[in-house]
């Protein structure tokens, strides 16, 4: 399948993700800056580039369109792709104004093009294999989720956009180990949560809470936690991951460590095992340090791109991903008030309900 790709920053992976996949074929990419195209046009030897978003709309034998531009651009970006007849791959967080969600929701149904959120997290090794483990029932039934984002993101404050007051760390990092949580119990009924602006974030002239920890309660009455902290020194990837998914079963616990590629369970046969995938390190970073990892890109495209040819849903869907927005806002007006707040209580304000976002 043909593909477009808006936004070189992040789009970089996902240039490399396609170039080097056999299920799609990259036929154009665009950015608003000429000078990042023309970049990108040098590292990849890829020179059809456009300064123009329309030119990529009008491209009629584009695909697909993959959205990597900033979050308050996706909601008008996604509904330009769907007039036009493509089907979308769109970056975390999916949108930022839930009262657009509405609009896009019919447009899917009215153009029958898929959108797809990519949330690259489920397509690293270690998660890939504790979802499968999960599936097959080797840690019993699910008791609880555990998921953290830690990392020392001081030189995010070298970018003049993450010091304005719009930029925050809920949406930016802690995103990731909320959709493990929405993967696991999608049914998330509250919240609550408490954050800070830790002494480094505020020295580097952060304006929102960098250090967070939450609380959930599934319609279930299961509960779950995550955490992220993003302005610190952080445990040595010996002792600790940067991010890391934990279940807790009636018969058994696994835990998925995001980039160190490392996978533990104990299963329900009481036995211990510790997996690692280091000869596929080439595959998912293909750059300088881990900054960039192309590798769960090209999972995910190709993932996707099987969903329209062999017909079946690609999650996270669009659904499932203003689920997780309302969640996220749940989120941020919990740390605001200090108080629990019901997920449905944003739906509500934005005339979504639940039965819109059933899958």
């Amino acid at each position: 399948m043909k593909i477009g790709i808006l936004g070189l920053g992040e789009g970089r992976s996902t240039m490399s993700a396609v170039l080097k996949s056999e299920k799609l074929e990259l036929k154009m990419v665009c950015d608003m800056n000429i000078e990042m195209c023309k970049h990108r046009a040098e590292e990849f030897n890829f020179h059809n580039y456009t300064t123009s978003y329309q030119d990529m709309l009008n491209d009629a034998e584009i695909d697909i369109i993959a959205i990597y531009t900033p979050d308050h651009l996706h909601a008008e970006h996604v509904k330009q792709a769907l007039l036009h007849g493509k089907h979308v791959v769109c970056t975390k967080p999916f949108i930022d104004d839930l009262s657009k969600a509405a609009e896009l929701l019919e447009l899917v149904e009215q153009s029958g093009k898929k959108v797809f959120i990519g949330q690259s997290s489920r397509f690293f090794e270690p998660m890939k294999k504790q979802r499968k483990d999960y599936e097959a029932g080797l840690i019993g039934d699910l008791i609880t989720v555990e998921a953290y984002y830690h990392a020392d993101h001081r030189w995010f404050l070298a970018k003049p956009w993450s010091l304005q007051q719009a930029f925050k760390w809920l949406y930016g990092g802690l995103s990731h180990p909320v959709d493990f949580i929405r993967w696991y119990l999608p049914e998330i009924e509250e919240v609550m949560g408490y954050g800070m602006l830790s002494a480094n974030g505020a020295k580097g002239g952060l304006k929102n809470p960098d250090t967070m920890h939450f609380i959930f309660k599934a319609k279930d009455s299961r509960i779950a936690r995550v955490s992220g902290c993003y302005t610190g020194p952080v445990q040595p990837v010996t002792r600790d991951s940067e991010m890391s998914c934990i279940l807790r079963g009636t018969e058994g616990c696994s835990q998925g460590d995001y980039m160190d590629l490392r996978y533990a369970i104990t299963d329900n046969t009481g036995e211990e095992r510790i997996i690692t995938w280091e000869h596929k390190l080439k595959h998912y970073f293909r750059f300088e340090g881990k900054s960039h990892h192309a590798g769960e890109y090209q999972n995910y495209l190709e993932y996707f791109a099987d969903s329209i040819t062999e017909g079946y849903t690609a999650y996270p869907d669009i659904k499932e991903g203003i689920g997780t927005i309302a969640l996220l806002q749940a989120m941020d007006r919990s740390l605001q008030t200090g108080k629990p707040v019901k997920v449905d209580e944003i739906l509500t304000e934005f005339n979504l309900t639940v039965n819109e976002l059933s899958a």
